[in-house]
């Protein structure tokens, strides 16, 4: 059975459904599809055998012979979880989009073509067909933020546009560097990784990174490419802000992971000292800006910027060929468990900014003050996703960032120590915010604010529980990450040879 195939066109077989359905059924629709790709993901995460190396649950069909690409599909103990956090937040963001109103079937379609773009970019192992998927989930979030985002979503959904596709083209150059450099010439990834066309830290290694980096580095995004994230979050609906932190960013740190570092590993090992250090800068950049921050939509837009450069400094930490593989590997883990992690606890705190905003319509923290006793739930649930966000033992993101501390201190260990300003930052961050917001005297304006209704505990109960399990039992998803790292850091050969 294709189950990947299953699970990549099922959304967009649904979005067509969507679109020529009565808005009523069209949201039922829109749910039983991504509630389908949810299970489906699901078992197939069930079904992953852990701690073998290599590609699952493979597909393999003949597309364009002539030039070396092929339909190939795989997934593996770092691709998987991925997929199984984009059909978890797609439906999530159908549960708490439920209500709209304004164009409902092309809101609701977007979606599911958005997810059909996610899943297919993280199952993939065509280069080409990889460039395809990256592209297709580009589109929907530009409409999604363009059309139903707040005052200035043109502008910020054309930023986000051009920023992104710029990098795309750098990533099709070294995509194609890498097609003419592999004999026979082909597409394919693993044959690629195998052939090793660019092996060694020269120009032309160097150049391919470089193509890769632009485009995740945007992706991620890592300073000083991230200008035009806080305002796609500050403009997005809320539902798309959820997608876009909880998995668009990811595309970033899963391309670094499957694209860059298996294919030039030598030009990834010379530059992985810089790239070390603009993760750091990034994390404490990221931090101190979200310290500052006015708007609590733009605060929690500039915490992905600190969480994602910890992702970064895993991944580059991974690329230091000489070290320990054992030190190498945990970095590796770490990114991975970081990018599940933060796609939970992050999505989440876009769902209970918008909840607030749904009721003051206004983001200005200045605003609020003493909500804690006329939103007791919805405060808990604040306080509950900001100590999260923070890296609290026993919820997922400490699990996570702690491999990633781990590892680094094995290869970088001044940086390592270093980034941990930015944990600091974020912890005073969440801390004075928290406090800002539901301690003290209530605030003139919220005090006919309702706490949360039942659809909008039920769009946060799944994550609450998510944060917590992984926090608490991580086992089943370091077991799946593991066996993978630890191949793919231990098969990365040194330069030259």
């Amino acid at each position: 059975m294709p189950w990947l195939s299953l699970a990549i066109f099922l959304p967009l077989v649904g979005a067509l459904g969507v679109l020529l359905a009565p808005v009523r059924m069209a949201r039922w629709l829109a749910l039983g599809t991504s509630g389908v790709v949810l299970l489906l993901s699901g078992g197939l995460f069930a079904a992953l055998e852990r701690g073998r190396p290599g590609f699952q649950f493979e597909e393999h069909a003949a597309w364009v012979p002539s030039l070396g690409a092929t339909y190939r599909l795989g997934v593996d103990g770092i691709s998987l979880p991925l997929i199984v956090l984009t059909a978890f937040l797609t439906l999530l963001a159908v549960v708490y989009s439920w209500n709209v109103v304004d164009r409902a079937r092309p809101y609701f379609a977007l979606f599911l073509v958005l997810e059909t773009g996610l899943i297919g970019t993280f199952s993939v192992l065509d280069l080409l067909l990889f460039y395809v998927f990256f592209e297709i989930s580009l589109v929907p979030m530009y409409f999604i933020i363009g059309i139903w985002g707040h005052e200035n979503r043109r502008y910020a959904a054309l930023k986000f546009f051009l920023y992104t596709r710029v990098g795309s083209l750098a990533m099709l150059l070294s995509i194609l560097a890498l097609y003419l450099g592999t004999s026979p010439r082909t597409f394919d990834l693993p044959s690629i990784v195998a052939a090793q066309p660019y092996p060694g830290t020269g120009l032309a290694p160097s150049l391919i990174l470089l193509g890769f980096f632009l485009a995740f580095a945007i992706k991620l995004p890592s300073f000083p490419f991230h200008s035009w994230l806080p305002d796609a979050h500050v403009e997005a609906p809320t539902a798309g802000s959820v997608l876009l932190a909880g998995v668009l960013l990811k595309l970033g740190g899963y391309g670094l992971i499957r694209l860059a570092l298996p294919t030039v590993p030598g030009a990834f090992e010379r530059w992985a000292l810089p790239i070390a250090i603009l993760a750091v800068v990034s994390a404490i950049y990221g931090a101190a800006v979200a310290l500052a921050q006015p708007n609590l939509k733009r605060m929690v837009a500039f915490s992905s910027i600190n969480h994602m450069g910890y992702v970064l400094l895993g991944i580059a930490s991974a690329a230091v060929l000489g070290a320990s593989p054992e030190a190498r590997a945990a970095a590796l883990n770490g990114a991975v468990v970081q990018m599940v992690a933060h796609g939970l606890i992050t999505g989440a705190l876009f769902f209970l900014v918008g909840m607030l905003y749904d009721r003051a319509h206004s983001y200005e923290i200045a605003k609020f003050s003493g909500l804690w006793a006329r939103l007791p739930i919805y405060g808990s649930l604040v306080a509950f996703m900001f100590f999260g966000s923070l890296g609290l033992p026993g919820l997922a993101q400490f699990v996570g960032e702690f491999q990633v501390f781990l590892g680094t201190l094995g290869v970088f260990p001044a940086l390592a120590i270093l980034a941990l300003l930015g944990v600091v930052l974020t912890t005073a961050m969440f801390l004075r915010t928290l406090q800002r917001m539901f301690f003290g005297d209530s605030a003139e304006g919220s005090t006919g604010f309702k706490d949360l209704d039942r659809r909008e505990v039920w769009t946060l109960a799944p994550l609450v529980l998510a944060v917590l399990v992984l926090g608490v039992l991580p086992g089943g998803l370091l077991s799946a990450i593991d066996g993978v790292s630890t191949a793919l850091v231990r098969a990365m050969p040194l330069p030259g040879r």
